[in-house]
């Protein structure tokens, strides 16, 4: 499954219903949201469209794959992407399932507009913040990993709180040697002061 391609934000709406499926793509695009459907979710797989900055919409109930397989077929497919299930009234121990294997929300038919719009600007805004979390993450790996030996030694020192004179003793070096590691490591993270040098680290860390 592609999972670039696309900054903009847009809504894939997957539903074998061909009224529902043209009603949600008029509804998405007069809220102005770029949105592209699909009449089942083998299509939408098949097709495979970029995921950034993506949200699913689906019926949980379609012929082929239901909405149920689509999320866990995205998971397989180590698929980041939100997914929003429309159920009738006696598919919600379904939809219960479905949040249980990580749906983002699901909305019961017949859904009120505002109430759609809402679940899929939160889902698009999480979606959002989550690639720009990611992002982040993977700048300070790359300050990180043009580190030497020495200065990441130093670094690790800074971020347990140690002082220069600490680290020095430590290593066997100077505390003039530290400073000038110190000050390296400063410029080569992008780090202002110690406090954002540490929680650029502490990002770093996160599994």
């Amino acid at each position: 499954m592609a999972n670039s391609g696309a900054n903009e934000a847009i809504v894939y709406v997957i539903d074998d219903d061909d009224s529902a499926r043209h009603s949600l793509e008029f509804l998405l695009d007069v809220a102005g949201i770029r949105v592209r459907s699909f009449p089942s979710a083998d299509a939408f797989l098949k097709s495979s469209p970029p995921l950034d900055g993506a949200c699913v919409v689906t019926d949980v109930r379609m012929p082929g794959k239901s909405g149920i397989e689509l999320v866990e077929e995205l998971k397989l497919r180590e698929a980041d992407v939100p997914v929003i299930v429309i159920t009738g009234h006696a598919d919600v121990p379904l939809a219960i399932q479905a949040m249980k294997a990580g749906v983002a929300d699901f909305i019961e038919k017949p859904f009120d507009d505002e109430a759609m719009l809402s679940a899929i600007r939160k889902a698009l805004a999480e979606q959002a913040g989550a690639h720009e979390a990611q992002a982040e993450r993977h700048a300070v790996l790359d300050r990180i990993a043009s580190l030497s030996r020495r200065e990441h030694e130093v670094m690790d020192g800074l971020v347990a709180g140690k002082a220069n004179k600490v680290i020095a003793y430590e290593l066997g070096i100077s505390a003039r040697t530290v400073e000038v590691y110190r000050a390296n490591v400063m410029m080569k993270m992008q780090a202002k002061t110690l406090s954002e040098l540490v929680r650029m680290v502490t990002i770093a860390r996160l599994a």
